[in-house]
């Protein structure tokens, strides 16, 4: 495969004035029990920031700079806590305990069947009826001078109707390169599935800034699993060679729009990334008025790809409505299904070992 069109020699970050990094915390809202949801805003030493709330783990905004230094908000969120709350598709959120679909809603496990809650038709989809996006996060600060925040939740045995009590740690931390590295861990005391990710939706032009169409895309991604017309995997690892899912080349996301199939038209499919359990380059995104780019890299064998497809221009967002393709998502992540694909690498998590997972979201501008 050809070396990534915005490979690591061909991204820069920007250098701009210095600012004093850290996290400053302010009331967000909150909740109908009472709950107080607060903001963290953590701050780099290059003016980048993001925004994370301790509801759902939610990243609700990113500002980087373009390539004339402008910055912009470049993620796709609601206004305020109650619109999150009233319901959104799972913006900047943590999603877990098992992220994409499970088919029909079961698995089963050590002898035992073990049923779900069905919220995609009849599978289930990113831990069910309330996943870890509609919880409430403990977070702490373990310094205030770093823009470091570790978020902690407990998800009982039974919950969602995964067996098991899974203590988890998601820790997000802004470097000074722009990157947000998110480092998840989880341990439990019976065995059961583990998948999760972040998905944030990003627009590099500016989250209200129109459609994704035009942004620039490259894959680490020589195969996908190939799926019926629900989502499901059919199985099949398949070439994304003579596809309108070959990304391993620099494509312009919109292309090849009408040789896909389904409705509505779009991406959302699980790519099989280059193997390897190390932190590695999966894609490469470019928006060429802007010149941002982000890069990802991830020690995940997967990576969901989707272009908004289910926006319809009703969703709340910041000071709009999002229509159809204002955003894509980039999710790090096991296969779809892997609960019932016993060819899939596997997402059984066992008392005594330990779950984890290193994302990261590198931003930049093209040289």
């Amino acid at each position: 495969m050809r070396n990534l069109f915005l490979g690591l020699g061909f991204l820069t970050t920007l250098q701009l004035a210095s600012a004093a990094p850290g996290v400053s915390i302010k009331p967000y809202g909150t909740l109908d029990d009472g709950t107080k949801i607060n903001e963290y805003v953590l701050q780099n030493g290059t003016d980048a920031r993001i925004h994370v709330i301790n509801y759902g783990g939610i990243i609700t905004q990113i500002h980087v700079p373009d390539k004339n230094g402008k910055y912009a908000d470049v993620a796709l969120g609601c206004s305020s806590l109650k619109d999150y709350v009233e319901g959104h598709p799972y913006f900047g959120a943590i999603v877990g305990r098992v992220a994409n679909r499970t088919a029909n809603a079961k698995f089963s496990l050590n002898g035992k069947d073990y049923q779900l809650f069905a919220n995609n038709g009849p599978h289930h989809l990113h831990g069910g009826k309330k996943g870890f996006d509609k919880v409430v996060w403990d977070i702490t600060v373990p310094d205030k001078t770093k823009p470091v925040l570790v978020l902690k939740y407990t998800s009982k045995d039974g919950e969602e109707g995964y067996p098991g009590n899974l203590s988890i740690q998601v820790t997000y931390t802004l470097d000074d390169k722009n990157a947000i590295h998110c480092e998840y861990s989880a341990t439990t005391d019976k065995a059961t599935p583990v998948n999760l990710t972040q998905h944030s939706y990003f627009n590099l032009a500016g989250h209200d800034q129109g459609t994704i169409l035009d942004h620039v895309l490259q894959l680490n991604a020589p195969e996908f699993t190939r799926s019926d017309k629900t989502m499901i995997p059919t199985g099949v690892i398949a070439p994304v060679k003579g596809t309108p899912f070959d990304f391993t080349t620099p494509t312009v996301i919109g292309k090849r729009f009408k040789q896909l199939e389904g409705e509505p038209l779009g991406y959302d499919l699980n790519f099989v990334l280059v193997a390897g359990r190390e932190l590695k380059l999966a894609a490469v995104v470019m928006e060429p008025k802007s010149g941002r780019t982000l890069t990802v890299s991830t020690t995940e064998p997967g990576l969901q790809f989707y272009t908004g497809n289910f926006l319809d221009g009703k969703q709340k967002g910041k000071g709009l409505l999002y229509k159809q393709y204002s955003g894509f998502c980039l999710e790090a992540q096991h296969y779809p299904d892997s609960a019932n694909q016993k060819s899939f690498p596997s997402i059984i998590l066992k008392p005594g070992e330990k779950y984890q997972q290193h994302t990261v979201y590198q931003f930049g501008v093209a040289k």
